[in-house]
């Protein structure tokens, strides 16, 4: 697949919906200041003065002033402010800042927090009650979900969560920092004399795991110890040979805008957006495939049930909507979000990150639940990231 470069990637962005309907991805779905309303809801329960809103770093939209338009917007016609934090790096680091008091019943002073499909912390947050469900009173554009995201394994109602944005799980080369290089499987990451020690993987299993699964000629929609061991093995021999500088977070960002490693495992807009004006880097789909996955909102205990409901609300708002795709670089949830994006950007359909093409995604699945819950490989996983 041809290599992409940053300016070309943020040039052109937006997808539409109807991008998500396409078969290959419907089998693939599965402190801060503010008072807070409690979890009273309906039309007359009050909004609370601030929302305050935990999101992964590189996902919201942008001005040349570093404020997000999309917030602002929400702040005019609500009234309410809004304390948007990236504080996410990862699902598992993320969710061990927060269980020990959702698991005593109190609050995290946040009223939404974004945990990934792909990881098992969203079926835990439903399983557990450590989510608030939503006041759908508020909330009628809830019907412009696209039709691959109205009912998803952890909340196959929609009662607790909203999509935030999907993404792709790909390969991130610096070419200043790769003598050249541009990396495009999973076996030069692993395994390239040249690139020991200048690179990074995942510490997300699912995201880590796929490719090199895929690469293996397995299916990581369907993963069988068999599969796990061998893909296991070989991570596990990278890391032994010193192959692998660390296991990241969102936090690969800053190393491989400087040069710091030379190539990573990434997601699709952090690439499109966060290193923009980075003209040494490229982005590939790995040549065996890789992973899709989605971001989902939740209103954590305690949490200001009106204000979030209010939120993702406006959030679902084709127009809104776009907003955050075109300054994301990431695949939206909503319908009627192309039109839109072609709005603000008429060259944004041409994005295949945000609105990817059937190559693409017949070259991408979702990883097995059942593994991302089977507490073997749960536990190697955190071994290994400990080595």
């Amino acid at each position: 697949m041809t290599d992409l470069t940053r300016l070309e990637l943020l040039r052109r962005a937006a997808l539409g919906g109807a991008a998500l309907s396409i078969p290959g991805f419907l089998a693939a779905c599965g402190g801060d200041d503010g008072e807070t309303a409690g979890t009273t809801t309906g039309e007359s329960a009050a909004l609370a003065s601030t929302l305050r809103f935990s999101n992964w770093q590189l996902y919201i939209d942008r001005d040349a002033k570093k404020k997000s338009p999309s917030l602002e917007q929400f702040t005019a016609k609500s009234g309410v402010k809004v304390n948007y934090v990236e504080d996410v790096n990862d699902n598992a680091t993320y969710f061990g800042k927060i269980q020990g008091p959702l698991s005593q019943g109190r609050g995290i002073d946040r009223d939404i927090i974004v945990m990934t499909d792909n990881s098992r912390f969203p079926g835990l947050l439903v399983s557990k009650k450590w989510v608030e469900p939503l006041d759908k009173e508020r909330m009628p554009n809830i019907s412009n979900l696209i039709d691959a995201q109205m009912s998803p394994p952890f909340d196959p109602d929609r009662t607790y969560s909203v999509p935030w944005l999907s993404g792709i799980t790909g390969l991130a080369t610096n070419v200043k920092a790769s003598g050249g290089r541009i990396v495009t499987t999973m076996q030069q990451l692993l395994e390239d004399p040249k690139l020991k020690g200048k690179v990074t993987l995942l510490t997300e299993v699912a995201d880590t795991m796929s490719p090199i699964m895929l690469e293996n000629g397995d299916d990581p929609s369907n993963v069988t110890d068999e599969s796990w061991n061998k893909a296991y093995d070989r991570v596990q021999k990278a890391v032994d040979a010193g192959q692998i500088r660390r296991f990241t977070g969102n936090d690969y960002v800053a190393d491989l805008e400087r040069g710091n490693i030379a190539a990573a495992l990434s997601w699709s807009g952090d690439v499109a957006t966060g290193l923009a004006a980075n003209k040494a880097l490229r982005w590939n789909l790995p040549e065996q495939g890789s992973d899709i996955w989605t971001d989902n909102m939740f209103i954590p205990l305690d949490g200001s049930v009106p204000t979030a409901s209010e939120y993702m609300n406006f959030y679902l708002d084709p127009k809104v909507a776009a907003m955050v795709a075109v300054g994301t670089g990431y695949i939206s949830p909503v319908k009627g979000v192309k039109d839109e994006a072609v709005k603000l950007d008429p060259e944004s359909a041409n994005n295949p990150l945000i609105f990817p093409d059937d190559e693409i995604l017949s070259n991408v699945v979702q990883f097995d639940s059942a593994a991302l819950n089977n507490q073997t490989y749960i536990e190697q996983w955190q071994q290994l990231l400990g080595a």
